[in-house]
């Protein structure tokens, strides 16, 4: 998705996202040339996620609020367009600041839409999940995938190792975090079995094993 600053349609709503992309792209260093690569973050101009926060704070969260205000003075025509993005952004309004209360949280959520947009190709197959329990644990192994993933670990070790663990909704929120792809215990470990692993292969092939 690409944001071009050059031609910014007169429009409140849009203007005030516009004003917070300008300023997202000043908190993160983006690669440009006039337009903002989303999902192209290079390098935080910040040297922490509190930075962030703090800047998020004094420069975004003054617009955000004058967007809702904005919002509460609106009375459009019952059923017209306009009506229905003012609804729907009413309802989700608890959700919009939510951003400014951790610098790890993007503006956006194109890093979830695009991490599950490749199974989402698959769509047909859903129908052999066959049952609602089914499907949900369908969605549950996806989000393992895709979380593993986003913390750049190895898929296939970190699902071996959640097998092992066998975790469960008997288990407490502290002892689930120890099994989190985020902990550093897990990865390290992760990491270790995967190093064992491409050893393994690389002596199977008769060749030197190439390091991570």
């Amino acid at each position: 998705m690409l944001l071009r600053l050059q031609n910014i349609p007169q429009n409140p709503t849009l203007l005030q996202v516009y004003r917070i992309w300008a300023i997202e792209k000043s908190i993160h260093r983006l690669q440009a040339y006039g337009t903002l690569h989303l999902e192209d973050v290079i390098r935080s101009k910040y040297s922490s996620f509190d930075a962030i926060k703090k800047a998020r704070l004094e420069k975004e969260k003054p617009i955000v609020e004058g967007f809702l205000s904005w919002l509460d003075q609106q009375s459009p025509i019952r059923g017209s367009r306009m009506d229905k993005a003012v609804t729907y952004i009413q309802n989700r309004r608890s959700y919009l600041s939510t951003y400014l209360e951790d610098g790890r949280c993007s503006f956006s959520n194109n890093l979830s839409e695009n991490a599950s947009r490749p199974f989402t190709v698959g769509r047909k197959n859903w129908l052999f999940c066959d049952t609602p329990n089914g499907a949900q644990a369908s969605a549950i192994v996806y989000t393992m995938v895709e979380t593993a993933k986003a913390n750049g670990v190895n898929v296939y070790h970190y699902l071996t190792y959640l097998l092992e663990k066998l975790p469960d909704d008997r288990m407490s929120d502290d002892e689930l975090e120890l099994l989190a792809p985020w902990n550093e215990t897990v990865k390290a470990e992760i990491e270790r079995r995967a190093n064992e692993s491409n050893q393994s292969y690389a002596n199977c092939q008769g060749a030197p094993a190439t390091e991570k």
